[in-house]
């Protein structure tokens, strides 16, 4: 399986826009309505992987909070993360599950030099195999760390409760079916993510959606 599309500008973003406006007609009107949506891209590697896991489950601030105290004890690398002690990664703010997972990622081995250059569906398996990185975790960073334009990421609510907006469906879909209603998208569907995303803001701003 070759590697795909990778998303690298802007530019990038407007061309896959243009595409999905033209083959569908809710994307030609959400364009209109809310314009393209930036390239979002991070970092990838350990460290985006380690900051997904921090973040789970507890507010942005109280993960700031704790980044902040990892990065102050130096613990942002495997190999410290491997040598540290339970103690140390505790006063940092991790709980003990989040513990075991950060150090199965430090433990694993991953080449993410490797994963820039495999296939999408590779990404993933890898990702995956290691507690605590579930599919959406694994997609999400295929999306913006590695820039894969033909991504999506069913189980994220906001892109369900858009879909069901945008397409005027009876309910919000679930996983698996969103996942198939997104099919169509593709080679762009990590764009049409993007204009899920912009049109969901939209209309929480309009609506008061929670």
């Amino acid at each position: 399986m070759t590697l795909g599309r990778i998303l690298t500008t802007d530019d990038c973003m407007r061309e896959g826009a243009a595409w999905l406006a033209r083959a569908e007609p809710r994307f030609a009107a959400a364009l209109d309505l809310c314009g393209t949506p930036p390239l979002r891209r991070r970092a990838d590697g350990f460290a985006a992987l380690m900051g997904a896991i921090v973040s789970q489950q507890v507010s942005t601030a109280a993960a700031r909070a704790i980044q902040g105290r990892l990065d102050a004890a130096g613990l942002t690398e495997p190999a410290a993360i491997v040598a540290a002690d339970d103690e140390a990664l505790r006063t940092a703010g991790l709980s003990r599950q989040k513990i075991r997972y950060i150090r199965a990622l430090a433990q694993a081995g991953i080449d993410f030099d490797a994963l820039r250059t495999a296939p999408d569906d590779q990404v993933v398996a890898t990702l995956v195999e290691i507690p605590g990185i579930g599919r959406w975790t694994a997609e999400i960073y295929a999306m913006f760390s590695l820039g894969r334009a033909d991504v999506f990421a069913p189980n994220d609510l906001a892109l369900q409760e858009s879909a069901r907006l945008l397409f005027e469906l009876p309910d919000r879909p679930k996983e698996r079916a969103l996942r198939e209603f997104a099919q169509p998208w593709s080679p762009w569907r990590t764009v049409a993510a993007g204009m899920l995303w912009h049109y969901y803001h939209h209309a929480k701003n309009r609506e008061g959606i929670a």
